[in-house]
């Protein structure tokens, strides 16, 4: 299943239990604007090349639409719009005052040079500008993009509109970037399992976990677990996966890592097939890669009783149907992994207010929001008896609704 198909299938299925009038559930689940733009620019060798940039703006009755920019092959229209209505409800599920979007352009970032990426995000800023803006549609960073791209569009977009820092989140530092950002996504996985372990009676001290993905998400989850005593028995990304029974030194693979590229190679593991790592034993998986990751092909094999989503949908409906028979807990994906845009919601109020916070303010904030998050959840499944994923669907879903009705939507 698609990831669109999924979520307006856990979209649906929360309208119910809210007992959603029909024609609402049908206003919340189409898109406020669909934007959809050609990118041609020049080659480093003079040759004109083109993509498909993407801009779906999902719903606006919380405040501005929010929502990352990604560079990736894949990107494609279904992509981006259930990416979009995803974090109109995270949004609200972290009370944050923002609806949803995302943005994206067809590419492989990786086969560009940093001349013709820079080329492609202005060109593609210049398509988007009077579509965006700090009080309309605020972009961030997503996968294949990073602070030097949120540079490039604030760059661009300030050509049109004046200096205009709050336009864009995930920014570097010295252009208005909030400290702790970087940190903030693997940072609120977390807040979010301590909150969740807490409820079992259990920590993070001493449990087995494994990380799939160790991008920025996985390496800042990894490394904060690792600081807390967790035991972290296998990694792995693109270049391949590791495993250490007795855990593994995260700050020794993050040298290795930084140094080399690559997970191969590593002293302080074994080489294993990345196939088996969402298999091997232990108490807690985190997914923070790409979607599907979990499906009915591997989801009766899963050890753990854990499983944190950092990733967007790293869990198809039907693992999720069996994961649920076997006891295993998931963590919803829409509030895991709410801790980037709860931070790039901080960097927006410093950059409107003209007034930067210090790290430990960011992080006490952002702490904060993930604990509330995971009790306004745990008290909507209570009141609707249904599982963690469904307790966030419900509650941001619930949220969403009653501004829309409150600004009266069929005016």
């Amino acid at each position: 299943m698609n990831a669109l198909a999924a979520t307006n299938r856990n979209f649906r299925h929360a309208a119910r239990i809210l007992g959603l009038d029909s024609k609402l559930e049908k206003s919340l689940m189409i898109p406020f604007r669909e934007i959809k733009v050609e990118c041609t620019i020049p080659k480093d060798d003079g040759t004109l090349v083109s993509y498909v940039g993407f801009r779906v703006q999902h719903d606006n009755a919380r405040g501005p639409m929010k929502g990352g920019i990604r560079y990736h092959p894949e990107v494609d229209h279904d992509e981006v719009n259930a990416l979009a209505q995803l974090m109109t409800w995270k949004t609200a599920v972290a009370d944050i005052p923002y609806g949803g979007a995302k943005g994206g352009i067809g590419c492989t970032p990786r086969d560009l040079s940093k001349s013709e990426l820079e080329r492609l995000t202005r060109v593609f800023t210049q398509k988007i500008h009077d579509l965006i803006g700090i009080h309309t549609d605020v972009p961030a960073p997503d996968m294949g993009t990073n602070a030097q791209t949120m540079a490039w569009m604030l760059d661009e977009y300030s050509k049109f509109h004046g200096h205009s820092p709050a336009v864009v989140t995930g920014k570097p530092i010295d252009l208005g970037g909030s400290l702790g950002r970087d940190a903030a996504t693997g940072r609120g996985v977390v807040f979010a399992t301590e909150a969740l372990l807490a409820e079992h009676g259990q920590s993070i001290k001493d449990l087995k976990f494994v990380i799939q993905g160790f991008g920025n998400v996985g390496s800042w989850a990894a490394k904060l677990i690792h600081e807390r005593g967790g035991k972290i028995v296998a990694v792995s990304d693109i270049t391949g996966a590791i495993k250490n029974s007795n855990g593994i030194d995260i700050p020794s693979l993050l040298a290795h890592k930084e140094e080399t590229g690559t997970l191969k190679s590593f002293g302080g593991g074994d080489v294993m097939d990345p196939e088996e790592l969402l298999v091997y034993d232990c108490d807690v998986i985190i997914p923070c890669a790409l979607g599907g990751v979990l499906n009915k092909d591997n989801a009766a094999e899963v050890k753990a009783k854990f499983i944190i989503e950092a990733a967007n949908h790293p869990t198809d409906p039907e693992a999720d149907e069996i994961l649920s028979k076997k006891g295993v807990v998931i963590l919803p994906d829409i509030y895991a992994n709410a801790g980037g845009v709860t931070v790039s919601y901080f960097e927006w109020v410093q950059n409107i207010q003209g007034f930067m916070w210090d790290e430990e303010k960011v992080n006490h904030e952002l702490q904060k929001y993930m604990t509330r998050a995971f009790g306004n959840i745990k008290s909507m499944c209570k009141t609707h008896n249904c599982n963690l994923r469904m307790g966030a669907f419900t509650l941001g879903v619930n949220r969403v609704a009653r501004a829309t009705l409150l600004r009266g939507w069929e005016a």
